[in-house]
């Protein structure tokens, strides 16, 4: 895949708790710089990336109850309408993995679904957490976000046990067919792991090192 293609499917990552306000600012000056999809951040850091990248088609998108998935559903739900109206035109947003391993399915689904109704027109990413969950679970959640119309599906946070594997693409990808996309985040470091992700069925990624991918990729 060409450079330029490539930029165009990257969430350009970065989501560590000592981000500065000066590693925000080179994200965002290297999201338009390489063109890239989106730059993916924590909520707090939305408006000033809305401000950065006004009149560019860089996407801001917000993660949501993140790394963990453990908050409310009604703190979800606000952090998705807070987001939004700070300038996030996406939300990934992380399930609730012990509600799911407890045998709450039906919590999990409408927590989905509530999310996706908060965000309104901006699209929303649902992050299973893949390494926690089994392929029985993996393909529930998959058919919950679904039926809750939600944008994309997404493997992992990055903060987990394990990141995007080509086996838990292709499980995703044959699960939501072509009804949905398919993100994939979690140790995709290089061009080859880009690669190799995409030809599993990703159709967008999500990562930090967008720039070396970038460097390796033919113009």
């Amino acid at each position: 895949m060409k450079r330029s293609s490539l930029a165009k499917i990257i969430d350009h990552t970065l989501l560590r708790a000592y981000a500065t306000e000066t590693d925000i600012r080179e994200l965002c000056e290297e999201a338009l710089s390489f063109g890239f999809r989106a730059v993916s951040v924590n909520p707090v850091w939305v408006s000033f990336c809305a401000k950065m990248l006004r009149d560019s088609n860089v996407k801001i998108d917000a993660c949501v109850a993140f790394p963990l998935g453990a908050a409310t559903a009604r703190m979800k739900i606000e952090e998705t309408q807070d987001a939004i109206q700070n300038g996030a035109r996406e939300v990934d947003m992380v399930i609730n993995i012990g509600a799911l391993k407890s045998g709450y399915a039906q919590y999990v689904e409408k927590e989905i679904t509530a999310v996706v109704k908060a965000a309104k027109e901006c699209s929303v990413k649902v992050i299973l957490e893949t390494s926690y969950l089994n392929n029985e679970e993996k393909t529930a959640v998959c058919e919950m976000c679904m039926r809750a119309g939600a944008a994309y599906v997404k493997t992992a946070t990055g903060f987990g046990n394990g990141g995007a594997t080509v086996e838990d693409v292709q499980l995703m990808r044959k699960v939501v067919g072509d009804n949905m996309g398919v993100k994939a985040a979690g140790g995709i470091r290089t061009y080859a792991d880009a690669m190799r992700i995409i030809e599993a069925g990703a159709n967008c990624i999500g990562t930090s090192a967008g720039a070396a991918i970038l460097a390796d990729a033919p113009e």
